[in-house]
């Protein structure tokens, strides 16, 4: 957690290569790839993979998910979500 407060959450996230987290979930979210990589994201049953450049900005409604990372170095990316 880098910033909180009653109206913002300012999340710093890495994922390491080969790493796999735990399903969870976010409000609306806006995220900043400092580093971007190479991804499969499972959502319920379903899958998909992203190839995630360095650089990119990604809004997403809420959701719950998983996030795999399949590449071979480890991804950092700044997270903004509306405080719940």
């Amino acid at each position: 957690m880098l910033f909180p407060n009653d109206q913002l959450r300012v999340v710093e996230m890495t994922l390491p290569a080969g790493a796999k987290d735990n399903e969870h979930s976010h409000p609306n979210e806006t995220v900043y790839f400092i580093k971007g990589g190479k991804v499969r994201i499972y959502v319920g049953e379903e899958s998909m993979e992203a190839e995630i450049p360095d650089g990119h900005v990604m809004y997403h409604e809420a959701w719950t998910h998983t996030v795999e990372n399949i590449g071979d170095s480890n991804i950092h990316a700044i997270l903004f979500e509306p405080h719940m």
